[in-house]
């Protein structure tokens, strides 16, 4: 099953929805636990999901159980605790969430997770992924767009 992750910052709007189109996502899964900060830009909630429809023919979700907890990302980003710690702290979170249970499999098929972070590199969304396929039948081939 193909399955994308994006970030929108150091992105445009025309870039961002061009590799959404391109790729030829059917829905964008947003993980980020704030949807609606006024820091997103086009990336806020209401926003994407208008331009998801009109730009490329695509759905919207929004997964909050698939975000880390405010206070493991506000550690994190404070620089009290690196990155090592936070994927270990995550990927349990995903465990005790049973997050692999809960997953409607169609809604990752030609799916793209979308975090803030530009790179797939310390981001939550490919620690989503990998667990997936970690610990489900899922057998996800990813792509990160950036």
């Amino acid at each position: 099953m193909k399955v994308y992750t994006i970030g929108f910052t150091q992105k445009d709007a025309e870039k961002f929805f061009s590799f959404l189109k391109v790729s030829q996502v059917k829905t964008l899964i947003d993980v980020r636990l704030n949807n609606v900060s006024q820091l997103s830009g086009f990336a806020k909630r209401d926003d994407l999901r208008f331009f998801l429809k009109e730009l490329c023919g695509a759905d919207y979700a929004h997964l909050p159980e698939l975000a880390p907890t405010k206070d493991i990302l506000s550690a994190y980003k404070k620089g009290d605790m690196p990155w090592r710690q936070y994927e270990d702290k995550f990927l349990n979170l995903m465990a005790q969430r049973n997050v692999e249970k809960s997953i409607v499999p169609s809604l990752l098929d030609h799916g793209c997770l979308l975090c803030s972070e530009h790179e797939p590199h310390f981001c939550h969304r490919r620690l989503v992924v990998d667990y997936l396929n970690e610990n489900s039948s899922l057998d996800l081939k990813v792509k990160h767009l950036y």
